[in-house]
């Protein structure tokens, strides 16, 4: 069977699958922020550093993923790739993140999982970070920020608007900032990151609330849904990116300090979802994800929590090499869980090579949307749901995987190899010290090799200029769909 016979034979087979179970549940992501391999007690860490009851209890009643990956070892790419299926460096982002007044990054023609999902009767609301851009440019936060999730299949949207502890202080909801009084700006103070606040005239958030402000809006929007019409949320907590500001109620309640905490009020967070969930007789018919959309921070010495959390212990990545912002291994391999009661085997785990990039692809699988045509849409997204059904397939479910670092740095992985190119979007001059050394040719075995200690380029020529050759073909031809 060739490669074009095993993909129609396995799309036929995901469709009857689809069909047998349910063709539309309801289906929640939680996508965490900066959340590492290592973090949950699911994936290695213990008891002793941080205790995560909810994430686990995922895991116990459904799909632990081993090798689920994001395509940017950032954030905004990697959301972008969660929404429409295609890498986000096909778009003029080749490298970093969206500023506090980029504009949407979606362009409103484009299919996105909203827009996919509401095509097919489902209900839709994104609440939390968003990060993927308002308006048309240069934000106007005193004014309407159209276009925005509205404008791109949500029906509902409350969120923050870059980053925890971002520069614009203040939530939106909607197409507007929560409580604007004026179109008054008067810049002020500073943020963790150093830069000023915008001085919105508007109520400013308060750190160490914000998750739980998210959480309940997540929830009050859920008890709104009732049974019997489907619902996509799409939610987003800001921890566990810096700054790092536990809630009163956990701080002081890890072993790993306030990262440890911080890590509690996500894994609260999660619980406080699935109790809505089941409160509202949801639970057996919803499709559960949870993820992270990239590494974590690694930090080994100095004073800020994610040192003090490695020297009290905990490995927030797990054993993989590298940390977010990276080329490694640490920046794209995340937790992922999948509960979905009746249908993903409980307790089970699974090795399949997955990317969330495959979401789009997946969930049409699921509930019987459409896709568009390769070249239109969802251009680098595989349907990967045997493996959330818990189903043997022959061969891999997707195409080689394309993934870059925040300096635009790629790398493409096919079977038990990776490839990096070592070539920087950005000048090479401008790349921090630390990541000098992801700027060369690099070949890892991660068969043999799951360190990324060996780089065995020197004896494997041709293979790497196979994979380097896939890499040109996947940019030129615009898609790596079939």
């Amino acid at each position: 069977m060739n490669r074009r016979e095993f993909l129609a034979a396995t799309a036929a087979a995901t469709q009857a699958m689809a069909a047998d179970a349910s063709m539309r549940p309801n289906i929640v992501i939680i996508l965490s922020d900066d959340f590492g391999y290592g973090s949950p007690n699911c994936y290695g860490s213990e008891e002793k550093h941080v205790r995560t009851p909810h994430l686990n209890r995922l895991a116990r009643e459904g799909v632990r993923f081993t090798d689920a990956n994001t395509p940017s070892s950032v954030c905004t790419p990697t959301r972008y790739a969660v929404m429409t299926g295609r890498y986000c460096w096909r778009t003029g982002l080749k490298s970093g993140v969206l500023g506090i007044t980029a504009p949407l990054h979606i362009e409103t023609t484009r299919m996105t999982l909203a827009s996919m999902l509401k095509s097919r009767g489902y209900s839709t609301a994104a609440v939390g970070k968003w990060h993927l851009g308002y308006g048309e440019g240069g934000t106007d936060y005193a004014g309407a920020l159209r276009p925005g999730p509205l404008q791109i299949g949500f029906d509902y949207h409350f969120g923050v608007p870059q980053n925890h502890g971002d520069a614009t202080g203040v939530f939106v909801e909607n197409e507007q900032v929560v409580g604007l009084r004026s179109k008054k700006v008067e810049p002020f103070g500073r943020t963790p990151y150093g830069r000023a606040f915008l001085g919105i005239d508007a109520p400013h958030r308060t750190d160490d609330t914000v998750m739980d402000v998210l959480t309940s809006k997540a929830v009050e929007w859920l008890g709104k849904q009732e049974r019997g019409k489907p619902f996509f949320l799409y939610f987003t907590p800001v921890a566990v990116h810096e700054p790092t500001t536990p809630s009163r109620e956990t701080k002081g309640t890890s072993g790993a300090g306030p990262a440890g905490d911080w890590i509690h009020d996500l894994d609260g967070s999660v619980g406080r979802i699935l109790e809505a969930l089941a409160d509202g007789g949801h639970a057996d018919e919803t499709l559960v994800i949870f993820t992270s959309d990239n590494g974590a921070v690694l930090l080994t010495e100095g004073d800020r929590a994610e040192a003090v959390a490695y020297r009290a212990g905990l490995r927030v990545n797990g054993a993989w090499r590298g940390r977010k912002h990276g080329i490694y291994e640490g920046g794209f391999r995340v937790p992922f869980l999948v509960r979905w009661p009746g249908h993903a085997p409980a307790g089970t785990v699974c090795g399949e090579t997955i990317n969330l990039v495959d979401l789009a692809a997946t969930l049409a699988a699921l509930t019987g949307a459409a896709l568009p045509a390769a070249d239109k849409g969802a251009e680098d997204s595989f349907n990967v749901l045997p493996t959330f059904l818990g189903k043997k397939v022959r061969g891999p479910l997707r195409g080689p995987m394309i993934t870059h670092n925040v300096d635009g740095v790629f790398a493409i992985r096919q079977g038990p190899w990776k490839y990096i190119e070592g070539i920087p979007a950005i000048p090479a001059g401008k790349v921090p010290a630390a990541r000098k050394g992801e700027t060369e040719a690099q070949l890892y075995n991660l068969e043999r090799d799951p360190g990324e200690r060996d780089n065995v380029i020197a004896g494997n020529a041709k293979t790497a200029a196979r994979l380097k050759a896939l890499l040109e073909k996947s940019r030129a031809e615009g898609r790596t769909r079939a």
